[in-house]
């Protein structure tokens, strides 16, 4: 017997068992969840964190405000499919890596998630950013040219508000609009990555530039600051109805006296795109559509005259101001300012 009564080997006997079961509790924890706990921790190193960069996503943000509606701020995994999206698991599964939420696992895989306190402070700043238009604006032209390029990269003519029922639609958990969708195809057009075609209902299809700036991956915001050259002006000129006439497509012209016609040519083309969707009386469209033929005109000659193209520049902008309030005429008043501002 050792001292105190305690006899020794009793003591290694009991040690040895006590390792040997608890070795053997570790290898049934590991059958029973294996990849979960070795995947996760793999996963966690790279994963992003905080949200940025959801607001642009079709459903994350979405799921991370109504999680926060909720009382309690938690739902299971068949709520989630059933009012977010079918993909409930993955969105969850993104967002707890981004430490947004926690997710609660059963044995056959998530069975709720609840709304974290990085993803509660989170949905303030999801808040504040769908009041920001300029974002809104940037996010609703990359969205829909994106969606143009892969819906209709062979240039078929598309109806643009398909795109309003589509995820991409939304920004920061809120819906994009008709009128920011109008505005979104007003730059689109102005810049010559999106067409309009005179069908009925009216349709929109992306040019060849627009099929580029969509191969590059880079923002439409990248491609409209890219350096422009100063002395030739090329202008691509879809042929838009009632405002270019034959097969010519691309102007030059190399200027000597002072005056850039880049802008005329421009507002000419654009109202001739956008006229059949501002909603003008027939007579009111056609006369319009004949100012932008005149302006273009003079845009295109040898020796544009200053005087001719300030008063064609301002009739556009004075028929769109008295006849017509959607966002692509709001554009196309921008434009006629823009153009009239580089005479002065």
């Amino acid at each position: 017997m050792a001292r105190g009564g305690i006899n020794k080997r009793e003591m290694d006997r009991w040690a040895r068992d006590f390792v040997k079961e608890s070795n053997k509790s570790l290898e049934r924890a590991q059958r029973r969840n294996p990849p979960r706990v070795s995947v996760q921790l793999d996963a966690a190193s790279r994963a992003p964190s905080g949200g940025e960069g959801i607001e642009s996503s079709g459903h994350l943000a979405r799921l991370l405000l109504w999680l926060e509606s909720r009382t309690g701020h938690g739902a299971d995994i068949k709520q989630v499919q059933q009012e977010i999206s079918d993909d409930a698991e993955i969105l969850a599964l993104q967002l707890e890596q981004r430490g947004l939420v926690k997710v609660l696992w059963a044995a056959n895989g998530i069975y709720a998630l609840h709304l974290s306190g990085a993803g509660l402070v989170e949905t303030h700043r999801q808040k504040s950013l769908q009041k920001d238009r300029a974002a809104r604006l940037r996010h609703t032209m990359d969205a829909f040219h994106r969606w143009l390029f892969d819906t209709a990269a062979d240039r078929k003519p598309v109806a643009p508000e398909l795109f309003l029922t589509t995820p991409a639609a939304y920004f920061a958990g809120s819906e994009i609009t008709e009128t920011e969708l109008d505005a979104a195809l007003a730059h689109l057009t102005q810049y010559e990555l999106v067409e309009y075609l005179d069908t009925e209902p009216v349709t929109v299809a992306i040019t060849s530039q627009g099929a580029s700036c969509a191969l590059t991956g880079g923002s439409v915001q990248d491609h409209i600051n890219q350096p422009r050259p100063g002395t030739t002006y090329n202008n691509y000129m879809p042929n838009a109805k009632g405002v270019i006439i034959g097969e010519q497509q691309h102007f030059t012209q190399n200027n000597t006296d002072g005056v850039d016609p880049t802008l005329f040519v421009q507002l000419a083309g654009y109202i001739g795109q956008v006229s059949p969707i501002l909603g003008l009386p027939e007579s009111d469209r056609v006369e319009l559509e004949r100012v932008a033929q005149d302006l273009h005109d003079e845009a295109t000659s040898g020796n544009p005259e200053p005087g001719r193209l300030r008063q064609f520049a301002t009739q556009l902008k004075d028929k769109l101001l008295e006849g017509a309030s959607t966002m692509a005429a709001t554009q196309g008043i921008q434009m006629a300012e823009q153009a009239l501002t580089a005479l002065v």
